[in-house]
C-alpha cells in the first residue's frame, strides 16, 4: 500500500487552529440529523431508497453558519453536516430491517417493539460502525488519498469551499423543503388532488399508473436518466409482461400464496392484486439475487481491500497517539476497544437487544469485515454502487442458517436473526458515511478525532428519535401498507422466513433470481432493474420523469458531472421537504385532525383530476426553474 498523502495540504493547515466543534455548529448539526433521519426513514419506507444528506446538509450548513449567523470557519460548517448526516445513515439501516418487526406483531409472531429496543439496537450498530472506521481512517482515507475519489466526499469539499463566497445553495435546498411540503399537504393534507394518475388496459389486464408526489420526482432528478430508466424498465416489465401472462394464461388456475383462482383474484383486485400475490415475490428473488451478485463481483476488490488495510492498521493505532499534529489525531484506541466492548456487553445482558454471545461476536467480526468493505466501495465507486444491500441479505442468510442450525428457531430464532441483520445493515450504512465525512474533513484540513466525536454526537441523536419516527408512521399508516411498502423490510422479512419455515412461494422467488441471472448476462444493472420489478409501477414512472428531466437540463447546461447543481439542491430539498410533512401528517392522522382538514374531498371528481395534472406540470416547472440558474449565472459572468 502507498501513502499518497505526504504531498497533500489541506485547504486549513494543520498548523492552523480554527473553530470545529461548538454550540452553534452541533445545535445545528442535531436539528440537520433529525430532519434527514425523519425524511430518509419517510423514503426508504415509500420507495426503498435513500439518499445521501452529505451535500444538502452540507449546503444547508454554509447558508446557516454563514450567511445567517455570519461566522466565518469553513471547519465549523464541516462538523454540521458531519453531525447532519448521521442520521440518514441511522435511517437507512435502520427501516430497510426494524419494520419486520411491525409486520410480525401483527401477524402475531412476536410483541410489538418499543422504542427503547429500536433505540439500542441503533445505538449498538451506530456506535460499533463509528468505533470501526477509527483505525480504519488513517489507511483507507489517508494513504490511499489520490488512489480511492471518493466522489461524494469531493462534491461535498467542493460546496462547503463554493459557501465561501454565496450562500444561493441553500436558499435553493430550503425552496425545495418549502415546495414539497405545500404540495403534500395539497395532495395528502386537504386532498384536493388524487395522489395517482392511472391509465387502465384493459385487454393486457394491466394499468399504467403514476404518483405526482415531489419527493419520488427528485429521487429520479438525484438518480439521473441512466439508473431511473432501469428502475423503470423494471417496472414495465413486470405489468406490462409478467402481470399480463399471469392475468391472461392463468385463469382458473390457483397457485399459492393466493387460496383463491387468477380470475377471482383480478376481478376483486385488479392488477395490483396480482402485483402483491405474485410479483412481489419475483421482484423479492430478484432483488436477492441481485445483491449477492453484486457482492460476488465485487470480492475480488473486497478481499484485496480488506487485507490491504488489515496492514495499515498498525500505522492507524499510531496515529491515534497525540504526538501528532492536529489533522492526523484520531480518538484513542483505548476508546475504540472500550466502546466496541460495552456494545458487546449490551448485546448479549440487555433484554431488549439479547443476542447471546455467539451473535454478538458475529455481529463483531461481519460488522468489522463489512464497514471495511463499505468504506472502499464508497471511495471506489461511490454510495449509489455501494453493495449493502448484498451484505445485508449475505448476513442474514448466514445468520438464520446458524441460528436454525444450533436450534434456535421459530419466532426468537427469526427475531435474533433480523436483529443481527439489522445491526449489520446500520454498521455499514454508518461506514460508508463516516468515511465519506472523513475524506471531506482530510481535503479540508478537519480534525479527525472532533469529526469522529460529531459522529458520535449524531449517531446518538438519531438512534433517540429514529425509534419514535417509526413507531409513529406505523401507527398513522402501518408498514407494508400502500403509503408505506417498505419494500427493503419486507425482502429482509422473505429472506428469514424462507430460510426458518420455508414456506414461501419459491417458484416465483426462483423465477426473479432467473430474471436477475439473465439481467447480468445481458450486462444490465441487475438491481436496479430488479428494485423497478419490486417497486409499483406508480412509484417508478414519476422517478422516471425526474430522471428524463435530468438529462434535459444536463443537455442544457452542459453540466452533467456537477453534483451540487442548483436541480440536484432543489431535488434533495424536495425528499426533504415531503419528509418532513409526512412527518407532521402523521402526527395529525394519528391525533385524529387529518380527516377534518381534508376538504377537497368534496369537491367534483373532475376538478380534482384535472388539478392533479395541473400540480404535476407546476412541480416539473419548479424542477427546471431551479436548474436554469447555473446556466443563467454562467451567461451573466461572460456579459461582465
Amino acid at each position: 500500500m502507498t501513502d499518497n498523502s505526504s504531498k497533500f495540504t489541506p485547504y486549513i493547515p494543520a498548523q492552523k487552529v480554527t473553530p470545529e466543534i461548538t454550540v452553534i455548529s452541533v445545535i445545528t448539526g442535531i436539528l440537520l440529523s433529525v430532519i434527514f433521519g425523519a425524511a430518509n426513514a419517510y423514503l426508504g419506507l415509500r420507495v426503498g431508497m435513500t439518499i445521501s444528506a452529505s451535500i444538502p446538509a452540507a449546503v444547508i450548513a454554509m447558508g446557516v453558519t454563514r450567511i445567517i449567523l455570519r461566522r466565518n470557519s469553513i471547519l465549523e460548517s464541516n462538523m454540521v453536516q458531519t453531525i447532519g448526516s448521521a442520521g440518514e445513515s441511522i435511517a437507512a439501516g435502520a427501516i430497510f430491517t426494524i419494520p419486520v418487526l411491525f409486520i410480525w406483531a401483527k401477524e402475531g409472531i412476536v410483541g410489538s417493539p418499543s422504542i427503547l429496543s429500536i433505540t439500542l439496537i441503533s445505538l449498538c450498530g451506530g456506535i460499533l460502525g463509528v468505533m470501526f472506521m477509527i483505525p480504519l481512517r488513517n489507511s483507507i482515507i489517508v494513504q490511499e488519498h489520490g488512489i480511492l475519489p471518493y466522489p461524494e466526499a469531493q462534491a461535498c469539499a467542493e460546496v462547503l469551499l463554493a459557501g465561501e463566497k454565496k450562500g444561493a445553495g441553500a436558499k435553493t435546498v430550503f425552496a425545495g423543503m418549502g415546495v414539497a411540503a405545500l404540495f403534500k399537504f395539497i395532495i395528502d393534507g386537504f386532498k384536493l388532488v388524487p395522489e395517482v394518475i392511472s391509465v387502465p388496459f384493459k385487454k393486457l389486464k394491466t394499468e399504467f399508473s403514476s404518483e405526482i408526489y415531489p419527493a419520488v420526482v427528485g429521487v429520479g432528478y438525484i438518480c439521473g436518466f441512466r439508473v431511473s430508466s432501469y428502475l423503470f424498465s423494471g417496472g414495465l416489465l413486470a405489468w406490462f409482461v409478467i402481470i399480463p401472462l399471469i392475468a391472461i394464461f392463468g385463469k382458473d388456475a390457483v397457485m399459492f400464496p393466493s387460496s383463491v383462482s387468477v380470475s377471482e383474484l383480478y376481478e376483486a383486485g385488479g392488477p395490483g392484486a396480482i402485483w402483491s400475490n405474485y410479483i412481489r415475490y419475483i421482484g423479492a428473488g430478484a432483488l436477492a439475487a441481485a445483491g449477492i451478485i453484486s457482492l460476488v463481483k465485487s470480492l475480488p476488490v473486497i478481499m484485496r481491500s480488506f487485507f490491504g488495510t488489515v496492514k495499515g492498521l498498525k500505522k492507524s493505532s499510531d496515529s491515534c497517539e497525540q504526538g501528532f499534529d492536529r489533522t492526523s489525531r484520531d480518538l484513542s484506541m483505548k476508546v475504540v476497544v472500550a466502546g466496541v466492548l460495552c456494545v458487546v456487553l449490551a448485546m448479549c445482558f440487555i433484554p431488549s437487544v439479547q443476542v447471546g454471545f455467539t451473535s454478538a461476536v458475529m455481529i463483531v467480526v461481519f460488522g468489522f469485515f463489512f464497514a471495511t468493505v463499505s468504506a472502499k466501495m464508497v471511495g471506489l465507486v461511490g454510495s449509489s454502487n455501494n453493495p449493502a444491500s448484498g451484505m445485508a441479505i449475505a448476513t442474514l442468510l448466514f445468520a438464520t442458517f446458524l441460528l436454525k442450525l444450533t436450534g434456535d428457531t421459530g419466532s426468537h430464532g427469526m427475531v435474533s436473526a433480523l436483529t443481527i441483520g439489522a445491526i449489520v445493515c446500520i454498521i455499514v450504512a454508518l461506514s460508508g458515511d463516516m468515511s465519506q465525512d472523513l475524506k471531506t474533513g482530510f481535503l479540508l484540513g478537519a480534525t479527525p478525532k472532533k469529526q469522529q466525536i460529531g459522529e458520535l454526537i449524531g449517531v446518538v441523536v438519531s438512534a433517540l428519535s429514529i425509534g419514535g419516527v417509526m413507531m409513529l408512521l406505523d401507527k398513522a399508516w402501518g408498514f407494508g401498507s400502500k403509503e408505506l411498502s417498505a419494500p427493503q423490510a419486507n425482502l429482509m422479512k422473505i429472506v428469514i422466513e424462507g430460510v426458518m419455515n420455508g414456506n414461501l412461494p419459491w417458484d416465483f422467488v426462483f423465477i426473479g433470481v432467473a430474471c436477475a441471472v439473465i439481467f447480468e448476462i445481458l450486462r444490465l444493472p441487475a438491481l436496479a432493474l430488479a428494485i423497478g420489478i419490486y417497486l409499483p409501477l406508480e412509484l417508478t414512472v414519476p422517478i422516471f420523469v425526474g430522471g428524463i428531466l435530468r438529462l434535459i437540463m444536463d443537455k442544457i447546461n452542459k453540466n452533467e458531472s456537477s453534483e451540487s447543481s442548483g436541480g440536484i439542491l432543489f431535488s434533495s430539498g424536495l425528499i426533504a421537504g415531503e419528509g418532513i410533512a409526512g412527518i407532521i401528517l402523521a402526527v395529525l392522522t394519528v391525533c385524529g385532525v387529518s380527516g377534518k382538514i381534508a376538504f377537497g374531498n368534496a369537491l367534483p371528481a373532475g376538478v380534482r383530476f384535472a388539478g392533479t395534472f395541473v400540480l404535476f406540470a407546476l412541480l416539473l416547472a419548479f424542477i427546471i426553474k431551479s436548474a436554469l440558474p447555473a446556466k443563467d449565472k454562467k451567461l451573466n459572468e461572460s456579459a461582465e
